[in-house]
């Protein structure tokens, strides 16, 4: 994609701007430059407010349809909000399962009822999701879940029974969208339903997992006999996985790019820190620092170039590309810092910003699907290459 910005795009651009201005101040000040990756714990109150703001403004599901709130807004102006958000350093947002994942699922493959239901009160801020795809035993291996779910004979409903992890945000989340096992003679693929199910019921308890910046963002959940309404299937019961890879290609669109700016931000810091204590000067830092600013303009420049493409690698090469990345930046952080960023900031376990880079950076590559699965869906199906041998599933 080729962004040229005309008259009227750099009219919505000083919108944007202005509006921004405006509203990162009194309560919300705080909260600015707060809540990105590894900092999903901080201010999560003033932010479920400022997601409510940002409602009241109408910048929520730009690029939906006005029926269920949006602005219907072109690619390019989706670009540009989520670029002037990240150089206001607005507060990370805490409903982008809501807005960027279910959303769009929604609007491809959801009924006129579930869309008039769901979509609005994303719209307006008011319903925080979470995304129930990973268990202990299917991660990157998604197909073999083993969370069930079967009818209520009485009702229609679907009674849920399984785990959950690496669920962010589900302590928050009023909803989370639930891929299970509706058949129980299917294997892999086969035989999975997307489910919309309420947080607050009987059935549904949600344990935090301490992470190694000793935060908790993450969180296991499990259901027991939880309930799903019979009218809250996505697509038609047994066909979930084609819609949950509809969402996970969503995934890798506009906020790419805005996640590109928080990159540039903390690559920056990363540089200041070498120019203030010298490190700048060894030749091999330097060159490795400028190996990544020149990677992150590729970064972008490959965002571009398959934003809004239907290629079913790019999601992949998306990923494997700024996951890998930023684990070196994390790594090139802790190197700027010499002997000292080893050490904590204060007792008990106070991080510095560049210690928790590169602590929550060790994630990059395996959360949102690992790089060697990345690898695997890019040659198989892309490139037509032999699939790799697998063991019996389970």
């Amino acid at each position: 994609m080729d962004v040229r910005y005309s008259a009227e795009d750099e009219e919505f651009r000083a919108e944007v701007r202005a509006w921004l201005h405006d509203n990162l101040a009194g309560e919300f000040a705080e909260a600015v430059g707060t809540g990105g990756p590894g900092g999903e714990h901080e201010n999560v109150g003033i932010r479920r407010a400022w997601e409510r703001r940002l409602g009241e403004g109408r910048w929520i599901g730009l690029d939906w349809p006005a029926a269920y709130g949006g602005r219907e807004a072109t690619l390019v102006r989706q670009v540009v909000f989520g670029e002037e958000y990240a150089r206001a350093q607005a507060p990370g947002r805490v409903n982008h399962m809501g807005e960027n994942l279910l959303a769009p699922t929604l609007l491809a493959f959801g009924t006129e009822a579930q869309k008039a239901r769901f979509l609005p009160p994303i719209a307006r801020g008011e319903e925080l999701w979470c995304q129930g795809y990973s268990e202990p035993g299917a991660g990157s291996d998604l197909a073999a879940l083993r969370t069930r779910a079967v009818r209520d004979e009485e009702t229609g409903d679907w009674l849920i029974t399984g785990q959950k992890v690496w669920t962010s945000l589900a302590h928050e989340a009023d909803w989370i969208f639930v891929l299970a096992r509706t058949d129980p003679d299917s294997r892999r693929h086969h035989g999975i339903s997307f489910l919309l199910v309420p947080m607050d019921q009987p059935g549904v308890e949600v344990r935090p997992i301490v992470q190694l910046t000793g935060t908790s963002e993450f969180n296991e959940v499990f259901f027991d006999r939880a309930r799903a309404k019979a009218e809250h299937v996505v697509g038609r019961p047994g066909e979930g996985w084609r819609v949950a890879m509809g969402l996970l290609a969503f995934e890798r669109g506009v906020s790419t790019l805005a996640q590109q700016i928080g990159f540039a931000q903390e690559l920056r810091t990363v540089v200041d820190t070498a120019r203030e204590n010298g490190a700048i000067r060894d030749p091999i830092l330097r060159d490795r620092l400028l190996q990544s600013w020149i990677d992150l303009k590729l970064l972008r420049c490959n965002a571009l170039r398959t934003l809004g493409s239907a290629d079913p690698g790019a999601p992949s090469v998306a990923k494997l590309l700024w996951a890998t990345w930023h684990q070196r930046l994390g790594i090139l952080a802790m190197d700027v810092g010499g002997a000292a960023s080893t050490l904590a900031a204060a007792e008990p376990y106070e991080l510095t910003a560049a210690q928790r880079l590169f602590l929550f950076t060790k994630a990059d590559t395996i959360y949102g699907g690992s790089n060697e699965v990345q690898r695997n869906i890019i040659a198989e199906r892309v490139l037509g290459l032999p699939r790799e041998p697998r063991g019996d599933a389970t």
